[in-house]
């Protein structure tokens, strides 16, 4: 009876160990592949969900990829702590062992990053020279140029996502005591821009951005993604 119980111990280990081996083979390849695609300097990390790993690999169906990236830059900018989270993903274990990763298919790809704010004051008008997180919101500084006027100010803006990036709008205005004053129309007209940030990478497309102290915090989706798609 001991004997079968070692038997029995010794066949779970290797069972365990098997396990590991495959799912590190399987997380690499996806790692390599992803860094291939957008030339980045180092490969992400990738953890693949779920345990044990190969009875999802006999099924070719995993619950969740999460893929940490850190740096990216694209559209003419960089981004921190990028993260990317495939659920409901579909691989047979062959292609990826045989380093095939053009066949796997995630129901959805939800990427998450930080936009510094020295990053969106690069597209910001003239005149603005700091933006700052505060308990207020998202605070825009400077000395606005407005049908000729030079007024200093401070500016309560918003952000959102659209088609073309994240749009900062203003929604309040702060004079500089004794100065002049401006009407937050004129001051949108003058003010109001995007950050050209319009997706993140596997063709995530923004849909929410939330202000913080480290940066804009923007949250990206995507349906479908077929890793033979990856630009």
């Amino acid at each position: 009876m001991r004997a079968f119980l070692i038997l029995i111990v010794v066949l779970a280990i290797a069972l365990i160990v098997g396990d590991r081996v495959a799912v590190a083979m399987a997380q690499n390849e996806i790692g390599r592949k992803v860094a291939a695609d957008y030339n980045l300097a180092q490969q992400p990390s990738v953890d693949i969900g779920g345990f044990p790993f190969l009875t999802q690999a006999v099924d070719g169906n995993y619950r969740d990829i999460d893929i940490r990236v850190g740096d990216w830059s694209g559209q003419g900018l960089t981004v921190h702590n990028l993260d990317v989270t495939l659920t409901n993903v579909a691989a047979p274990l062959s292609d990826l062992l045989q380093k095939r990763t053009s066949n796997l298919v995630a129901a959805v790809a939800t990427a998450t990053a930080v936009v510094p704010y020295d990053t969106v004051q690069g597209f910001a008008p003239s005149g603005v020279e700091s933006i700052s997180y505060s308990p207020d919101g998202l605070r825009v500084t400077g000395t606005f140029s407005v049908e000729g006027i030079r007024v200093p100010a401070t500016v309560i803006v918003t952000v959102a996502p659209t088609d073309n990036g994240i749009e900062v709008t203003p929604v309040s205005v702060q004079h500089a005591a004794g100065g002049p004053t401006i009407s937050l129309a004129m001051l949108r007209r003058a003010l109001t821009f995007t950050v050209p940030l319009q997706k993140l990478p596997l063709g995530a497309r923004l849909t929410a951005i939330q202000p913080s102290a480290e940066g804009l915090q923007v949250t990206a989706t995507a349906h479908d993604v077929r890793f033979s798609n990856l630009e």
